[in-house]
């Protein structure tokens, strides 16, 4: 594999702040690779140097000759006068990028939607287009250009699941010359996983390498966590031995060797800084009735768009839902119909009498009003003081845990990051004690340490989860099931996940380029009565909704044995003979629950 980009001993201060500290690294050819770490550790400042976009104080970068760099920004560079096809085709002539099967699949990819929603298609103006919109024009672009080196920050940003499952196809498949690589900075734990071959973490101006994507870059952290904790174990050891041996009086020290008073000092020189990791503290739910949430027979409709058409639908104690859907077809609109913030145009709406709500949405201009606010004053707003674990919890000390540390309290609001608004909105939140919690998009500024921080705080918490969200491991990660909004008023249960809804979603997109004549109906509806005739008998209808329950219920307890064996695996990890025959009932569980969903699938075919 030939180098493409060789960086030596790189360093480069902004401000006050070391981003990077002596770092060399390489890009090679062939090579995917994907870029973590904290908000504000130098992921972007690293694109720009690798790219030579900005040069570094010490060190080196150099690049192959002739190499072609691309990069996608966070800033928005498109001239908003150019047409669509002007900023993703440039001077290209239709024979050539219409005989381009490259080409034409970027096209359908990424500017679908922006061609369906924009009246003239490719010869639509980018001005008045939105912010996703536009975002998605200057990665078609780029993909278009097909430069050798490409680099993206944040592509996932602005796309929905079905695209970013088209973005990880794309280029998990994209041409293997040998002068070609890929860098992304990414937040998106699926995405990183379905591309990277190798995953780069930006921490305290280094640059840790590991190969292969999020699975393995946890698995090789935590190794490498292990072997630290040894390390440390042993040090600490000698250090509190020669701590002890200095202490034996003042006197008596003087007379010691020098060597052994030097390595001492040397020991509490290297005692590294207390971790500044990002841990969520679980916090109390108000307790919670069997009565939740039900939507029954509800309609709402926005302008000619029909969001629910006489749908049932009921939210129980515990429920952990993952929403997923196409763009427009009313994912925002079922949280604010959830909340009653939208009233319905028919059908009920009841909501239990203990239920407390709280629902983080997509914008953080709820913190507008405290802009001149500190950090801790904002937090103080809703509590000074929470109880915790049986203890008085000070708002100062949640903070801190939640990367609010030092001076950070005392920043005001609007001086905060998009990522540290996001966390700062959070925490007002969970301070507040909900037990039915709405996130919207909550994985919008977040960085990895933050989202696996979210997900730990939820798997303890006892209340009602609802999730909008384009990230497909936080769904799988956080949520029990998902349902899915097609855009044609109903709602469907997706047992097989995520998964399920791109093979729902590509039916209905085949089916639309067929035509309307006797499309086929994606299974797994959610229950509702209305409109429409059906090939079954009402009773035979009912028959299958009670099977569909009595197959849940099953499912529900293979789930749970599941999750016991992994839990004993990880417990008897040191006895291959147990490892052995718990791997094989493990085994005869999975295939035993596969066989129940496609049961339960064939029942939603007659329940629907």
């Amino acid at each position: 594999m030939a180098n493409l980009v060789s960086v030596e001993h790189a360093t480069l201060a902004l401000g006050t702040t070391l981003v990077l500290d002596d770092v060399s690294l390489g890009v090679s050819s062939g090579t995917r690779i994907g870029i973590v770490g904290r908000n504000g550790g130098g992921k972007s400042t690293l694109l720009k140097v690798l790219a030579g976009r900005l040069p570094v104080d010490d060190g080196r970068v150099a690049h192959t000759g002739g190499l072609t760099v691309g990069m996608l920004s966070q800033d928005d560079t498109l001239d908003p006068t150019h047409t669509v096809r002007e900023a993703v085709l440039g001077d290209l002539a239709e024979h050539e990028w219409a005989g381009d099967a490259r080409v034409r699949d970027v096209l359908d990819g990424l500017l679908g939607g922006v061609a369906a929603t924009n009246v003239g298609g490719l010869d639509a103006i980018v001005g008045p287009m939105s912010g996703g919109e536009r975002r998605r024009l200057a990665l078609a672009a780029l993909l278009v250009a097909d430069p050798d080196l490409l680099m993206l920050d944040e592509p996932t940003n602005h796309l929905d699941v079905e695209g970013v499952a088209w973005l990880a196809r794309h280029l998990s498949t994209r041409r293997t010359r040998a002068d070609s690589a890929l860098v992304t900075i990414t937040h998106d734990r699926w995405f990183l996983d379905a591309v990277a071959t190798d995953t780069w973490e930006v921490v305290d101006g280094t640059v840790n390498a590991y190969e292969g994507g999020y699975a393995a870059f946890v698995l090789a952290k935590a190794e490498r966590s292990r072997v630290a904790a040894v390390t440390e174990e042993r040090r600490n050891n000698l250090l509190r031995k020669e701590l002890a041996w200095l202490r034996r009086g003042a006197p008596a020290r003087t007379s010691k060797p020098r060597f052994r008073i030097e390595a001492a000092n040397q020991l509490i020189e290297n005692e590294p800084p207390p971790r500044d990791d990002v841990s969520l503290m679980r916090f109390a739910t108000t307790r919670l009735g069997k009565d939740v949430i039900d939507l029954e027979d509800a309609s709402v409709r926005l302008g000619d768009k029909q969001i629910l058409d006489d749908v049932t639908w009921r939210l129980g104690p515990g429920d952990r839902i993952g929403i997923v859907g196409v763009n427009g077809a009313g994912k925002s609109t079922l949280l604010r119909v959830v909340t009653g913030d939208l009233p319905l145009d028919a059908g009920r709406r009841k909501q239990g009498k203990t239920v407390a709500m709280a629902f983080l949405s997509q914008e953080v201009r709820e913190l507008e009003r405290f802009a001149d606010w500190r950090v801790i004053e904002a937090i103080e707003d809703v509590k000074k003081f929470t109880m915790l674990g049986g203890k008085e919890v000070s708002a100062s000390s949640l903070a801190k845990q939640l990367g609010f540390t030092g001076q950070r309290q005392q920043t005001r609001v609007a001086s905060l990051s998009g990522g540290e608004r996001r966390r700062l909105q959070l925490l007002r939140l969970l301070m507040a004690e909900p037990n039915v919690l709405l996130l919207d998009e909550p994985t919008n500024d977040l960085d990895i340490e933050t989202l696996q921080s979210l997900e730990d705080v939820l798997d303890g918490w006892a209340g009602t989860l609802l999730v909008v969200s384009h990230d497909r491991y936080l769904l799988e990660r956080m949520c029990d099931q998902q349902i899915a909004l097609l855009g044609d008023g109903r709602l469907r249960e997706l047992p097989g996940g995520v998964e399920q809804y791109l093979e729902l979603y590509a039916a209905q997109q085949a089916a639309r380029s067929r035509g309307p004549a006797n499309p086929a109906t994606p299974t797994g509806a959610v229950s509702h009565d209305g409109g429409g005739g059906s090939a079954y008998s009402a009773a035979e209808v009912r028959e299958a909704r009670k099977e569909m329950g009595r197959l849940e219920r099953q499912i529900a307890r293979l789930e749970s044995e599941q999750t016991r064996l992994h839990d004993d695996m990880v417990a008897r990890a040191t006895d291959a003979s147990a490892v052995r025959e718990l791997d094989i009932r493990l085994r005869e569980v999975v295939d035993q629950r596969e066989e129940l969903e496609m049961a339960w699938l064939e029942a939603a075919e007659i329940a629907d």
